[in-house]
């Protein structure tokens, strides 16, 4: 019967939220291919343009950089999905916040562009990240295509067929060839990693 190789990384791999901490580059790339679609997806809700939201994700990943070390998964509730929402909230509401732009147009114009400053500035942008199960799919989608170019074919295989695909233990230890104890290690310790990429592990 065959046995899962343990990669070397298996059962040490850091979360990703201290492999920042550590300041490591592919730690940092992690980051921008799993979270930056996300990011622009939260301040593209709150109404602004492309652009715009480029704009936001740089400065949240800048703001990220400076103030990793003060990120702490021991807190009670902290979750690096809440943190990092906490500071593109607070990237939005500063953008919401610049002086008004001259406006065209004389003082029609100019009460106008005022009324639409203030229907920004009153936007309701909560404490916990906003809830999309598209994000969270896309979310999960990236963090998974990490995941799985990191650990051996098979311990992907035993992990996909019984969590996603919804295979029985027993069917898919017949498949692979691996024994039932194999499959259930495998699924947990690949669940494991996925939650370390996402930041919510130490």
């Amino acid at each position: 019967m065959t046995t899962l190789a343990e990669s070397p990384n298996d059962s040490s791999d850091l979360s990703l939220a201290l492999r920042l901490q550590r300041d490591s580059a592919d730690a940092w790339q992690d980051l921008v291919e799993l979270y930056g679609p996300l990011v622009k997806s939260w301040a593209g809700r709150t109404g602004l343009d492309s652009a715009a939201a480029e704009d936001i994700c740089q400065e949240v990943f800048l703001a990220v950089h400076r103030s990793i070390g003060e990120f702490d998964l021991t807190v009670e509730g902290a979750t690096f999905r809440g943190w990092l929402w906490r500071i593109t909230r607070n990237a939005v509401l500063r953008s919401f916040r610049k002086p008004l732009p001259d406006a065209r147009g004389g003082s029609t114009a100019n009460a106008r562009f005022a009324e639409l400053h203030d229907a920004i500035n009153d936007r309701e942008l909560t404490e916990t990240p906003p809830d999309s199960p598209d994000d969270t799919t896309a979310l999960l989608t990236r963090a998974m295509r990490q995941i799985e170019s990191r650990v051996e074919p098979t311990t992907w295989q035993a992990f996909i067929r019984t969590t996603i695909y919804g295979e029985s233990t027993a069917e898919v230890a017949e498949s692979l060839g691996l024994s039932p104890t194999a499959v259930r290690k495998a699924k947990s310790r690949t669940l494991q990693r996925l939650r370390k990429q996402l930041g919510d592990l130490a």
